[in-house]
């Protein structure tokens, strides 16, 4: 059983940062690949970025460049470091952690891009 946590989310203006992270409980943290995902209002949940337990990245085109996935096995807590953030970033984000034959979510974090 792996619990996700999600922190970091809030109101930025066009432009801004935010630092998105997720606490998993558990013991298999170590293992998972983890990713971060999001929604929008009236549109399907879509992927933001992965990272496996070896560290390798996988990011979606609209924010590859702007976006930055890590991790810390010892914290057991990923990270999504967000720059030049967009009106169309808005949307609640999602850490998940895939473990193959299970998968787990977290509740989501609401970021919201306005002036």
């Amino acid at each position: 059983q792996v619990q996700l946590v999600e922190s970091g989310g809030g109101l930025v203006q066009p432009g801004g940062s935010l630092r998105l992270s997720c606490a998993a409980s558990g013991s298999l943290f170590s293992i998972a690949t983890m990713g971060w995902y999001r929604q929008a209002p009236g549109k399907q949940r879509e992927l933001v970025a992965t990272i496996t337990s070896g560290g390798r990245t996988n990011y979606a085109g609209s924010v590859k460049g702007r976006f930055t996935i890590s991790r810390d096995n010892a914290k057991n807590t990923v990270y999504l470091q967000m720059n030049s953030l967009k009106p169309e970033d808005t949307a609640v984000y999602y850490c998940n952690a895939n473990l193959g034959v299970m998968d787990y979510w977290g509740r989501g974090t609401l970021v919201t891009v306005s002036s």
